[in-house]
């Protein structure tokens, strides 16, 4: 197995980060690569304001998660679990005893590269682990990269391979982070890194939640779902944009329902109950034990009291996912636009988006109908609300058939 080992204080972890791990997983075929941020880098202490551990970790995570490779890409806490400063040495020794089998990569950086003869042992370094560099194709670089290369091979018998990364984002983490206190630098993090930055108030962003713009809030609310999840969200707030200047309903609220409808999506069951608790939402039976069905209820509440959204918005959340009768525009329309946004691929989802730009009630109509058939098929209960809204429906003259 090749396990790539990316450290640093990742503080924070920036699109450079990003792009140089994506390249080593290519470049060198790894089945594995490890995230590992320091708790104590021995080179230099943290610098004043940085965020706790536990906060570095969770953005590495972040990152981690950005490259959509679970099973492949992890994040590491064995520096961070490890007391005194977090030497490269005992590291890649650790990572050999626990995976003596396994050939192991050390993922540097052009400065980390062009002085790790002088760090802490490097012919223990060497002597567990190859070495890839990272470089930007500036012929003085290439020329600098040679003869380090060189020296490394002929001092230490290392076995190094240089990447190069067109492209490669040209910023200190120093400067990221002062241009992260004078609310600019969003455009060298991943958005979900910069979400957390926001959330979290970390190197002085005191984000004011309840007033974000529409780039701020996508940036919060992908922070708080997995990666693999965005693309939904996307296509969501984009239909339901789309529908909304169709039915004549507000363009700006559509989108910000739309991003905002799944950003609880992830929490556990009881973690659900807790915020149903906190903000008075009542459950019915079936609702306290079917955690699918919480997030809508949940996402409201989020969306209102953190996020300051009003109750138009609120509402389009609360029935998202069950629909209810006598619904408003804009809750039909972030219903409809959960339902067939441009990821879904099911059989009747074409039917169902022609009809949503004819007759926004018979779209409607059609996916709480095709919703309750489902649940009739898989044998499970269905929402009363769903019975509801389908009812009210049909009462006022909707008719669709499957």
């Amino acid at each position: 197995m090749k396990i790539g080992i990316y450290g640093g204080t990742f503080n924070p972890p920036h699109l450079g980060h990003l792009a140089a791990a994506r390249a080593a997983m290519d470049a060198l075929g790894l089945d594995k690569l490890l995230l590992m941020p320091a708790a104590t880098p021995p080179h230099k202490e943290l610098p004043p304001g940085s965020p706790p551990a536990a906060d570095r970790l969770a953005m590495a995570e972040k990152l981690a998660d950005a490259l959509l490779m679970p099973k492949a890409v992890q994040v590491s806490t064995l520096e961070m679990d490890r007391p005194g400063p977090s030497y490269t040495a005992d590291t890649v020794e650790q990572l050999h005893e626990r995976e003596p089998e396994s050939e192991l990569w050390l993922l540097v950086g052009s400065d980390m590269f062009l002085s790790l003869h002088t760090w802490r042992e490097p012919e223990r370094i060497m002597k567990y682990a190859s070495v890839c560099a990272f470089h930007r194709t500036q012929a003085d670089e290439a020329a600098r990269f040679a003869a380090q290369k060189e020296r490394l091979e002929r001092d230490y018998g290392a076995r190094i391979q240089l990447i190069p990364v067109p492209g490669l984002v040209e910023i200190s983490s120093t400067r990221l982070r002062e241009l992260l206190s004078q609310g600019e630098g969003r455009e060298y993090l991943h958005p979900s890194v910069y979400g957390y930055i926001l959330l979290h108030g970390l190197y002085g962003t005191h984000a004011d939640l309840k007033h974000l713009a529409l780039p701020e809030l996508r940036a919060c609310s992908y922070a708080m779902m997995k990666e693999k999840r965005v693309a939904h969200v996307q296509g969501v707030e984009e239909e339901a944009a789309r529908l909304a200047r169709r039915w004549g309903a507000d363009e700006t609220l559509a989108r910000r329902a739309g991003v905002l409808h799944d950003c609880t999506k992830y929490l556990e069951l009881p973690e659900q109950l807790a915020l149903c608790r906190q903000y008075g939402v009542e459950l019915d039976a079936l609702e306290r034990s079917a955690v699918k069905l919480l997030h809508s209820k949940t996402g409201a509440c989020i969306a209102r009291a953190v996020f300051g959204e009003p109750d138009e918005v609120y509402w389009a959340i609360f029935w998202h996912t069950t629909a209810k009768a006598d619904m408003t525009t804009l809750e039909k329309i972030l219903y409809v636009a959960d339902y067939m946004e441009p990821n879904r691929d099911f059989e009747g989802v074409e039917r169902l988006r022609a009809l949503a730009y004819e007759d926004l009630d018979r779209a409607l109509l059609l996916g709480v109908e095709t919703t309750i058939q489902e649940m009739i098929d898989r044998q499970l209960p269905i929402h009363s609300n769903t019975l509801a809204a389908r009812d009210w429906l049909t009462a006022h003259g909707v008719s669709v058939t499957l």
